[in-house]
């Protein structure tokens, strides 16, 4: 028996990279002092600083080099040094931009050191103990809720019901974006090497989170794999996963197909403020809302709810108990005991009436800045479009009348990043120290005032497609046009020059330029750390197959 155990443990030991996967636990994690330990491990483990950054043929994405001097370029151009809270700001965004450096040095150092059985071996073991914790963050929820199906679960004032996926935050405990974004790569990656299990368990676990907007993203990768770059079993995987993709969203959340559908509409700019009214009204019975908000199915709906209530009502005034029997005990004609159904009109299917602590704050602070917020004071807005796309208008409005601040940008933290939300004091991506809070004006004034337009409201309004988080925004904005050319040709460039060898690497890169627009993703030390895994892996995969193919 010992002797079994021991070979399992080698051979387990043998299969998967122990540091590499340490240090992808660890760096993903959300608390910054975790993701700083990790550097400190893996680099203890193996100790390099040759980061082989040059011109030609580098080694590492130049990006990396280049975004710094341009920071401080943009620095110098607006004068930000003289204000001492901006310098821990702007310090704080480079220390970003250093651990993204470290990281994706040692991701290299792994894949060139490494086998590529053993860091495949690495990632299996990575997504199965992620499926494990999401799954484990389900049965917690369903714990909470006494319901097997907590995507439907109205009671404890909605604080699940159609935000469950929200709470699916996976193994880096981060928002539940970045759990759906891993296992959106983990598909991709499953489906090449064709291993349906793992497959299953990545999509599993992506539809778990029930991020609409990274799953139209996804789904519109697999749509184009399939049309063009898929053998007959890999389009059988994909047609499988559409199946689940769609019994998952008409059975298990119809509730948010129906806000998918919504968002879509509102994404076309279909009857706006209808629609806007709608999605709050996603998550009130129907029975609570006027006539003028419900359309003539849903105002038959709530005839017909009302009036099998009212003859619930009556009937239940009816039942009288058995002598032999508690009075508590309601008894029917048949003499059976009577068990009342879920009473859908009852307090516990409202929104609670309690303000969160972070929606406080906001309104605290938009009553304190009136005269600087035009959107977030407006109590009768109803955004004419996503907030996403009206933070790229306000960034493309503020660089057009200041043109000089379009070369390097408006500096870190000073318009569109998560360190600038970070340093408002509001809770916003993270806390921050009250003695050093940081507001630039043009940021104030835009996409602050952007957010809380719709983060202050009900709950309705706050979506990933109302945020203005994307890396696009943030580079443009605060490093100008020389940040975002950087981004193009030094980053996306350094992996698409192998765009004749890339395989599971071309929708993995197509994926993530879809998914800049979702998140500041630099800043969060975690999905591109992954991404940079599986193209760093991919190249070295396929360049050697090249190489061998001309020694033959």
């Amino acid at each position: 028996m010992l002797k079994s155990n021991a070979f399992t443990f080698n051979k387990l030991k043998n299969y998967v990279d122990w540091k590499l996967l340490i240090f992808l636990v660890l760096f993903l994690n959300i608390k910054m002092p975790v993701k700083i330990l990790a550097i400190v491990f893996i680099y203890l483990m193996q100790f390099n600083f040759k980061f082989g950054f040059k011109f030609k043929n580098p080694r590492l994405p130049l990006f990396y080099l280049l975004i710094i001097p341009v920071a401080f370029i943009g620095l110098l151009i607006n004068k930000s040094y003289q204000d001492n809270n901006y310098l821990l700001v702007f310090f704080t965004g480079i220390g970003f931009w250093v651990l993204a450096i470290l990281a994706i040095h040692q991701i290299k150092l792994l894949v060139e050191r490494t086998e590529n059985e053993k860091i495949h071996g690495t990632i299996i073991a990575f997504f199965i103990i992620n499926a494990l914790v999401s799954v484990a963050n389900l049965v917690l929820i369903m714990y909470k809720t006494g319901s097997i199906n907590p995507y439907t679960f109205r009671g404890m004032y909605q604080t699940y019901f159609i935000m469950t996926g929200d709470y699916i935050k996976g193994l880096s405990f981060d928002i539940s974006s970045t759990n759906a974004v891993l296992s959106a790569f983990g598909v991709i990656y499953f489906l090449d090497k064709k291993l349906p299990v793992m497959l299953f368990i990545c999509m599993v676990t992506l539809l778990l989170t029930c991020s609409n907007l990274i799953n139209l993203m996804f789904l519109f990768v697999m749509l184009i794999l399939f049309i063009l770059k898929s053998s007959r079993d890999q389009k059988s995987l994909i047609v499988i996963c559409l199946m689940l993709f769609l019994v998952f969203m008409l059975k298990i959340t119809p509730q948010n197909t129906h806000y998918s559908e919504e968002a879509i509409n509102s994404a076309l700019h279909i009857k706006n403020k209808v629609q806007n009214k709608s999605v709050t009204a996603l998550i009130v019975p129907i029975t609570q809302r006027p006539d003028s908000t419900l359309n003539p199915e849903e105002k038959r709906q709530k005839i017909a709810t009302l009036y099998l209530d009212s003859i619930y009502a009556a009937k239940k005034q009816q039942f009288k108990p058995e002598p032999g029997l508690a009075k508590s005990v309601p008894i029917t004609d048949k003499g059976r005991v009577y068990i009342a159904p879920h009473d859908t009109t009852s307090e516990d299917n409202y929104i609670s009436k309690q303000m969160e602590p972070d929606r406080k704050l906001m309104l605290d602070f938009i009553d304190t800045h009136k005269a600087d917020l035009p959107l977030s004071t407006k109590t009768d807005y109803f955004p004419p479009l996503p907030g996403k796309v009206t933070g790229m208008v306000q960034t493309l409005t503020f660089l057009h009348k200041h043109p000089v601040k379009a070369i390097a940008g408006m500096g870190i933290g000073n318009f569109s990043s998560k360190i600038a939300f970070r340093a408002t004091g509001l809770g916003i991506r993270g806390q921050y120290p009250e003695n050093h809070t940081y507001i630039n004006r043009a940021f104030l004034t835009n996409h602050l005032d952007l957010y809380m337009s719709f983060f202050s409201k009900e709950v309705g309004f706050r979506s990933v497609k109302n945020n203005p988080f994307s890396v696009y925004d943030q580079l443009l904005a605060e490093y100008g046009l020389l940040g975002l050319l950087a981004l193009v040709i030094f980053y996306l460039g350094f992996f698409a020059k192998y765009i004749k060898v890339l395989t599971y690497g071309l929708p993995l890169l197509a994926l993530l330029m879809m998914f800049f627009c979702i998140d500041y993703w630099f800043e969060q030390l975690s999905v591109i750390v992954f991404f940079e895994l599986m193209l760093l892996l991919n190249i070295k995969e396929t360049t050697n197959k090249v190489k061998l193919s001309y020694g033959s």
